[in-house]
């Protein structure tokens, strides 16, 4: 009986504890929506924006079951026995949907747009970053970081062959010690991370879940994406565009998030060794 009841109390403080946490932005994320691990900074931001649609639908939701009630008590049959098939007769109802549209124009103008572009052009120094290119193809994630001297080879696309998938140029001396890896993107922790990415082939999504991080790669286009990972791991990457039969191979990409001297280690082994062949 004493077990029974202990076990009973224990029930109710782990509950209670489970519901205090769910009230808390992170606990509420984890707990109840179940979000995956968070191993970026600017993650939070897109972890707290998804607690806050889902706590404004929620009040949605009430408000509209409360109109609800409110509407099947009003209009009941009791109440009107005979149907008025002229309805309402004020305007009420256009100066309210103007009302909600004009709101939703405000929100979309003065504040959604500006904080995206705010967010888009707010980019780290390169000089303080860790600059990686990568190039999707199907079905793998081609990697290239610049070499020893710091700069990257010139590129273009006459020379892109099936061995030189970032098309750099043979006669650039920068080009000649540029490190390229195939599905492995190796990071420093609490640095920031730039991105350039681009497609061989087909339209791909780099897709980081750890990292809060999804961004299209489409062929002819190089577009920038940052983080800056503050957690040691490795995380699987996921292409989030149906790209061919062999789509599910995409996963077999990964980054690898490491402390600057693991970085260092990993970075002069891979010098002076031959570039692997892009994937076929």
């Amino acid at each position: 009986m004493t077990q029974w009841f202990a076990a009973v109390v224990q029930w109710f403080v782990d509950t209670g504890h489970f519901i205090a946490d769910a009230f808390t932005r992170d606990g509420f994320a984890h707990r109840v929506l179940g979000l995956p691990e968070l191993a970026s900074k600017n993650g939070a931001g897109v972890d707290a924006l998804m607690v806050y649609v889902h706590w404004l639908m929620f009040a949605l939701f009430i408000g509209w079951l409360i109109y609800f009630v409110y509407a099947l008590y009003r209009f009941r049959a009791r109440r009107n026995p005979k149907a008025d098939y002229v309805g309402v007769r004020n305007h009420a109802s256009n100066y309210l949907e103007l009302t909600v549209a004009g709101i939703e124009a405000v929100l979309l103008i003065v504040v959604a747009v500006p904080i995206w572009a705010r967010n888009v052009d707010r980019f780290p120094p390169a000089s303080e970053s860790t600059v990686v290119q990568v190039v999707a193809q199907q079905f793998a994630w081609n990697v290239r970081y610049a070499g020893p001297d710091g700069v990257f080879g010139k590129q273009d696309m006459k020379f892109v062959t099936a061995d030189n998938v970032f098309g750099v140029d043979p006669s650039d001396p920068h080009g000649k010690d540029d490190i390229q890896t195939l599905n492995e993107i190796h990071v420093v922790v609490n640095k920031p991370v730039i991105i350039y990415l681009s497609s061989k082939d087909v339209i791909h999504s780099l897709k980081i879940i750890a990292m809060r991080v999804c961004q299209d790669a489409i062929p002819g286009l190089r577009i920038p994406v940052w983080f800056t990972p503050t957690k040691v791991g490795r995380y699987q990457i996921n292409c989030a565009q149906l790209c061919g039969n062999g789509h599910s191979a995409m996963t077999g990409g990964f980054l690898v998030v490491e402390s600057q001297a693991d970085y260092d280690k990993w970075l002069k082994s891979k010098s002076g060794a031959t570039s692997p062949s892009s994937f076929e």
